[in-house]
């Protein structure tokens, strides 16, 4: 492989954006039983439906932060904890020659119900492989081109202006909200099996939740051991915002969440009160 192909875009703008780890984080990690959701989105399939564990994930940890853990849906800006007022998601998906990851933004995904996300993860993901990224992700090609060590100065200015002033830049399509709630990244797709994500320095991601491989493995259900089916999750949590306390309920809540998917069939409930009572 020759040099150029080693300094990817992505790369380029890696190499300005990341500092060594030293900041505070907390991370992580929980394994889930899967069998009876896996059975679930099988049978969807079959119907036509073309679900997969990132559809039902990216609804779930929305609806987490909408009806559990709104904590996990802040920002800092200028010292003081920021609540955003819509819950939007971020899930990085695999470019159609796999080399290098894009991302698709969702907004209001935790007002989705399933169909609603498949039809728009269709549209948004054969966009994004055919090179039609969204507004802000575009950018890391303009910023590739600008020479060292002025692409780290600027990266720099843009965050401090955006993520710690929270001034908004228009012309870049940027602001303090410009990457969402959250990401979410199914690792799994690319063969790892567990993961500990970075908090992405431009964004004001609380989290990242990563999705790790899909393995069967012995169990006890029931005081008898059984093959299940288990997918292992790894977060990584910005410690100026939240407790590792904030994490645990976010584990609990899909744990619980994720045994009835067919509740993302459906819109949430606050949602319907609220039109009820509009």
């Amino acid at each position: 492989m020759d040099q150029l192909a080693y300094n990817s875009n992505w790369r380029m703008v890696a190499a300005a954006l990341y500092r060594r780890p030293v900041d505070s984080k907390i991370f992580g990690s929980v394994e889930l039983d899967v069998t009876e959701l896996e059975a679930y989105v099988q049978r969807k399939r079959k119907e036509g439906l073309k679900i997969t564990f990132t559809h039902l994930f990216t609804l779930a940890v929305a609806r987490a932060l909408r009806e559990e853990v709104p904590e996990l849906n802040c920002y800092i800006r200028r010292g003081k904890t920021i609540h955003r007022e819509q819950v939007d998601a971020t899930v990085s998906v695999l470019m159609e020659k796999g080399s290098e990851m894009s991302s698709i933004a969702v907004p209001n995904a935790d007002q989705m119900t399933l169909q609603e996300l498949v039809l728009f993860f269709q549209t948004s993901v054969q966009a994004a492989r055919q090179g039609e990224e969204n507004a802000t992700m575009r950018k890391k090609k303009l910023i590739a081109a600008i020479p060292w060590p002025f692409r780290a100065w600027i990266l720099n200015l843009i965050r401090k202006l955006t993520n710690e002033w929270g001034i908004s830049l228009p012309g870049l399509g940027l602001s303090a909200n410009s990457f969402g709630s959250f990401i979410l990244s199914n690792i799994g797709s690319i063969g790892l099996e567990m993961g500990y994500p970075a908090l992405f320095p431009s964004a004001n991601f609380a989290f990242v939740l990563i999705m790790g491989g899909l393995s069967t493995k012995p169990a006890v259900v029931n005081d008898t051991i059984v093959p299940r089916r288990m997918l292992q999750l790894g977060a990584a949590l910005d410690h100026r915002v939240v407790d590792a306390i904030h994490g645990g309920r976010l584990f609990n809540y899909l744990k619980k969440a994720l045994q009835h998917p067919e509740v993302f069939e459906q819109k949430p409930q606050w949602l319907t009160q609220k039109n009820t009572h509009a």
